[in-house]
């Protein structure tokens, strides 16, 4: 069974507009779609109170908010299966909860406005840090379609080796999907408390790191390469730090990928860069758990 590509939804344009993404998505993937709104309108309102005063207002607005993305989502793609459910619990316990059983969990940046627009902004950052599945935040300002096209770029953020296995496959089956060109990042930077004096960088400090980054890049592609011939790869070895090199591929970009380390039972760890790529980059976000 394939697993569906899930989206957390809440009525704002931010959320319709990750709506359209993964509907493309999931069309292209050939996933079904499953649309999400976490609220607590039980809790608060009280399930009790149905009897008497039939729907509470907070969930009948919830229900329209999954019937409306449902609908959206038809329009965008009228052959992907699509589901959409009304969950009365905290949106981030129940994120988590569907990416167990997801093939990936799609969000948009912000809410609604003002507070909420924070609070949402949160929440994605919460999942995408402790998800079990890729996370797909929909952050700048690109039209948001998935569809193929002559300029498509995937910018995959390479890190240290082997533990970027899960985030070099992910990207290179996005590239395949979309026929896009991958373009695999390693940025390196020479320390500045090493002199030519070092035993080890005699004459070339420098050198010595761009040509130990050039080595994992190659090592961290080289079996995804074989796996998936048809995608053009693009590799580019950049002096710099990561959060800033990635930041500035992403402008050009139609995704950014990065990993975030799963330690045992501890959850993930997202990291400076991946930190900053979600709440910076030019174009949407995916985070990729990779076991350490």
């Amino acid at each position: 069974m394939e697993l569906p590509l899930v989206v957390g939804v809440d009525g704002s344009e931010p959320g319709m507009r990750a709506v359209d993404w993964a509907a493309d998505e999931a069309a292209l993937r050939g996933v079904p779609l499953r649309l999400v709104y976490a609220s607590l309108w039980e809790r608060y309102e009280g399930a009790a109170l149905a009897p008497d005063l039939g729907r509470s207002s907070e969930q009948v607005m919830a229900d329209k908010i999954v019937e409306a993305a449902a609908k959206r989502a038809h329009r965008r793609q009228t052959d992907v299966k699509i589901s959409a459910e009304v969950l009365p619990e905290e949106p981030v316990p129940a994120l988590l909860r569907e990416g167990r059983n997801a093939s990936a969990l799609v969000m948009g940046s912000h809410g609604r406005s003002g507070i909420a627009e924070l609070l949402l902004g949160s929440v994605s950052l919460a999942v995408a840090a402790r998800a079990h599945c890729p996370v797909i935040v929909l952050r700048g300002n690109h039209d948001n379609q998935a569809r193929p096209g002559i300029d498509q770029r995937i910018v995959l953020g390479v890190g240290e080796e082997p533990a970027d296995s899960e985030v070099v496959r992910f990207a290179f089956e996005e590239a395949a999907d979309h026929y896009a060109t991958l373009h695999a990042v390693r940025a390196w930077r020479c320390p500045a408390h090493e002199t030519i004096d070092h035993p080890l960088l005699a004459g070339e400090p420098a050198r010595h790191h761009e040509q130990r980054a050039t080595e994992i890049l190659e090592a961290a592609l080289r079996d995804a390469a074989r796996d998936h011939p048809s995608v053009p790869v693009r590799r580019r070895i950049v002096e710099g730090p990561a959060r800033k090199v990635l930041l500035e591929a992403s402008a050009t970009a139609d995704l950014l990928v990065v990993g975030a380390r799963r330690h045992g039972h501890s959850g993930l760890q997202l990291g400076r860069v991946a930190h900053a790529v979600l709440h910076h980059s030019a174009c949407p976000v995916a985070v990729v758990p990779q076991r350490v």
